[in-house]
């Protein structure tokens, strides 16, 4: 079985204004797979937490990478691209750096923008953490 994403945009004139879609539509049959918040830090890491794991560059631009690499890593694993995400949950510490982080995202995602929610929170789960990435993906049904 296959399905389609459609972005729905109710007034197209104005989507080139937003970085994200503010719905997405899964047109026929898929499975869904929910990733995990992804920061600047590795994927795999002790829990507890090693400070020796989690030395985070300054810049979001950077730490925005990271986080895109690590969970580049789970949908080439299963297959995916960027074009399968539907939904991206961005945590900032900082709102001011939504722009940097916003423009890191769209290195990956090209033209395509999922839906989305930004939130400002109080700090993340590491010292130095400035932003977390979680998102849900569409994948096609197998057999």
């Amino acid at each position: 079985m296959t399905f389609e994403l459609k972005s729905i945009h109710p007034d197209p004139s104005q989507a080139h204004k937003m970085p994200y879609a503010p719905a997405v539509h899964i047109v026929g049959a898929c499975d869904l797979m929910f990733i995990s918040g992804a920061t600047a830090s590795p994927l795999y890491h002790h829990h507890p937490h090693h400070d020796d794991e989690h030395v985070h560059p300054h810049s979001i631009e950077e730490q925005t990478k990271n986080a895109m690499e690590a969970i580049k890593s789970i949908l080439d694993h299963v297959g995916a691209s960027w074009k399968d995400v539907v939904k991206v949950t961005k945590y900032l510490t900082d709102i001011r750096d939504g722009d940097g982080m916003h423009k890191t995202m769209r290195a990956y995602f090209g033209d395509w923008a999922p839906a989305s929610t930004m939130v400002c929170i109080n700090q993340l789960s590491s010292p130095g953490a400035r932003v977390e990435l979680d998102m849900i993906v569409a994948l096609p049904r197998k057999g």
